[in-house]
């Protein structure tokens, strides 16, 4: 069954509730600014279309009768979220709000663009055996434009690459690209911890540093989205070098290749990140205290965040993000050394940092696309730009 409400009152209407609900009618129509009569006859339209329907449990209202909530229908609709890495690709498939429902991987032996899209088409395929799939999203690290063009990621080697077409073309699935940065970002808008929040930011610690933030309600990005900027940002004048040669950048002091690097330099033995997270938690010297070293800066590049932009909220996630949980006290002091001390303390919040939690984002990104219709949209825009 599609997702076609009757007309844009009615979108209006089901994504409200997508968001936000279950909403009892009256709340709803209040949000909305909408007659109850008009709320009556569009929430029917949409039960019988099977996008809503009541839910078992009803709410009181003030006068005593029992008002039944409307709620979307959730497994109604189900989308893959694909995360590309240089020797993987991982998809999660997920109902309407995102919860996922089933999840696979897959190893990549090319990262040639071909073998790549045959390799999602063979978890489309294992997909769709098991749930009808609407659409399909993909996140990877790189540059991606809004037709889902691929026009640079470096650790694939891809430079100018139409990846959403391509797999669209194989497939058959509308299908819509992403960087990965973008989709955790839009996830935690939608349904979130930043859902509910016209302004707040998300970080994203691992073998790099990510940085995306929702500006009044919408994603900040531009040209340079994809780039990776935020992670040559200076946080130590006295910290370790990182690949360009700048000292105490994100990249050196926040970053799991360099952590893991100054640890097994410390020891004289090789490290890996569970060991050296663990070393840190116990109090061992040497790992507690580039632990505390990186939990300092990391609480400087959430103190200039919230300086620059404001946000109400910062979501830490990424394979990386149990640095923070064993270096939060390190963090706060970070953070308190670049804040005026009459600003409002900043609220910082840990989610996920599982491969789940990316190909999660890459679904929310296909699940955007589809109910918003933007492939439609993007097609009557491109006709009306050619007259």
């Amino acid at each position: 069954m599609p997702w076609r409400p009757a007309d844009e009152l009615a979108q209006v209407v089901a994504l409200e509730v997508l968001l936000h609900g279950p909403l009892a009618r009256a709340e709803l129509a209040r949000r909305l600014d909408l007659a109850p009569a008009t709320l009556t006859r569009i929430s029917a339209d949409l039960i019988d279309a099977g996008l809503l329907t009541e839910t078992a449990l009803p709410a009181e209202r003030r006068n005593g009768r029992p008002s039944i909530p409307l709620d979307v229908v959730t497994s109604a609709h189900h989308f893959l979220g694909v995360k590309l890495a240089g020797d993987a690709v991982s998809a999660a498939v997920t109902d309407l709000r995102a919860d996922v429902v089933d999840y696979f991987e897959l190893p990549l032996d090319s990262t040639e663009p071909a073998a790549v899209v045959e390799r999602i088409c063979e978890l489309v395929a294992r997909a769709a055996g098991e749930h009808v799939i609407d659409a399909v999203g993909i996140g990877l690290g790189g540059v991606v434009d809004d037709e889902g063009r691929v026009s640079s990621a470096p650790f694939l080697g891809w430079e100018d690459v139409p990846l959403s077409s391509m797999v669209q073309e194989r497939c058959g699935l509308p299908t819509f690209a992403a960087k990965d940065l973008t989709a955790f970002t839009e996830a935690l808008h939608w349904f979130g911890l930043g859902a509910g929040h016209a302004n707040f930011a998300a970080l994203t610690l691992g073998v790099g540093v990510g940085y995306g933030c929702i500006a009044n309600g919408r994603l900040l990005a531009g040209g340079d989205s994809g780039v990776g900027l935020v992670g040559h940002w200076p946080l130590d004048p006295l910290g370790p070098l990182c690949s360009r040669g700048h000292r105490g950048c994100a990249e050196s002091m926040l970053t799991m290749p360099y952590l893991v690097r100054d640890i097994s330099l410390a020891l004289g033995r090789e490290v890996q990140w569970p060991e050296f997270l663990t070393l840190a938690a116990d109090g061992h010297p040497a790992a507690r205290g580039i632990a505390d070293a990186s939990g300092r800066a990391l609480g400087r590049l959430i103190a200039a965040i919230a300086n620059l932009a404001a946000p109400e909220l910062v979501v830490i996630g990424g394979e990386g993000v149990d640095l923070a949980r064993v270096s939060m006290p390190a963090v706060e002091e970070g953070i308190r050394e670049h804040r005026d001390p009459r600003a409002a303390d900043v609220r910082v919040e840990l989610t996920s940092g599982s491969n789940e939690s990316w190909c999660r984002g890459a679904a929310v990104i296909a699940l955007q696309g589809y109910v918003l219709d933007r492939r439609r949209v993007r097609s009557s825009a491109a006709r009306t730009g050619s007259r």
